[in-house]
């Protein structure tokens, strides 16, 4: 059953309220906010590569309160353990019984600070929890519960002492992005509100996190026409086909892309998702997707310079009259 314009409407006004009140804490980035409240009401994850003092902390919290969830920040060093992660299984002599105690992985916004920096063997403890909302200790499943969102971080410098993420963990997350930089007006305001330490303090809910799945239930209804799938798929086709890309997007990338379009779509108002809506979210949703080759690194061409050839090269769909 497909979503009505009702539904639309109201959906658009409560996520306008929403960025509203994150952006109380994430000043002058607007945009950023509307991707990661994307993010989250499309049931996904969000990889943020940016410098240290940007505000991503601020951002996990300001989202968690916004929705009345529980949010924890595991900060990835090289001796990060994944039972550091998911939790452990401990002996109880008293009960005389194993107890399984929660790592910090169960809370609604999980910021996942500087990921590359741990081992491999500690970044794939997130890929279950990330896939299926669950994780498994000790051969026993946990829930982790709904909403549930990891917010990824990766210094853009410092590399040296990294563990560069998989294709295959890259491809877990619905969208990658930036905070960026506060432009010199929304510096000027951040300074001078110097006293006030956590920005995320003032944050006010907004819905229950049982409004989130609501939400995203209805998002999952929005009418995708046949002629909108035919253009993202022919993006993903030629994506494979480029010069200058070595992986292309893969299928479960498609349906990251239909699945964010269709959230997409019901910020602004409206039960069907166009053509410009899959154009917009073309760079966050596909840029962590696309691998280039050595040829491009030669050619200095980078990932935006192929999406916006991707998007040049193959025609949307017209409207019908």
């Amino acid at each position: 059953m497909t979503a009505t314009p009702e539904q639309a409407q109201l959906f658009a006004q409560t996520f306008d309220r929403l960025v509203a009140n994150v952006s109380v804490a994430i000043v002058g980035k607007e945009h950023t906010v509307r991707l990661a409240l994307t993010c989250l009401l499309s049931e996904g994850h969000l990889l943020l590569e940016d410098y240290p003092g940007t505000g991503k902390t601020m951002l996990a919290k300001a989202l968690s309160r916004s929705v009345q969830g529980t949010n924890s920040r595991i900060q990835f060093t090289p001796d990060l353990l994944p039972s550091d992660v998911t939790g452990v299984t401990i002996y109880d002599q008293r009960k005389q019984e194993f107890e399984f105690h929660r790592g910090p992985v169960f809370h609604s916004i999980v910021l996942a600070d500087e990921i590359n920096r741990a081992s491999p063997k500690t970044q794939s403890a997130l890929l279950e929890v990330m896939e299926e909302g669950r994780v498994t200790v000790d051969g026993v499943g946990h829930e982790v519960g709904k909403p549930f969102m990891v917010i990824a971080t990766q210094n853009p410098i410092e590399q040296a002492g990294t563990y560069r993420l998989p294709e295959a963990q890259l491809d877990r997350f619905l969208m990658k992005t930036s905070i960026g930089y506060p432009d010199h007006t929304a510096t000027v305001a951040l300074l001078s509100a110097a006293s006030v330490r956590d920005r995320s303090v003032s944050v006010q809910p907004v819905i229950s996190s049982q409004v989130v799945s609501q939400l995203a239930a209805t998002a999952d209804r929005v009418h995708v026409d046949a002629a909108v799938l035919s253009y993202v798929t022919r993006i993903a086709e030629a994506s494979r086909e480029h010069e200058h890309v070595r992986l292309g997007v893969s299928v479960r990338g498609c349906l990251a892309y239909v699945r964010c379009a269709k959230t997409w779509a019901m910020t602004k108002g409206r039960n069907f998702v166009t053509p410009e809506d899959v154009k917009e979210l073309a760079l966050p949703v596909l840029g962590h997707r696309i691998l280039l080759n050595a040829q491009a690194q030669f050619d200095g061409v980078s990932v935006t310079d192929v999406i916006e050839k991707l998007l040049a090269d193959v025609a949307p769909p017209v409207a019908r009259g």
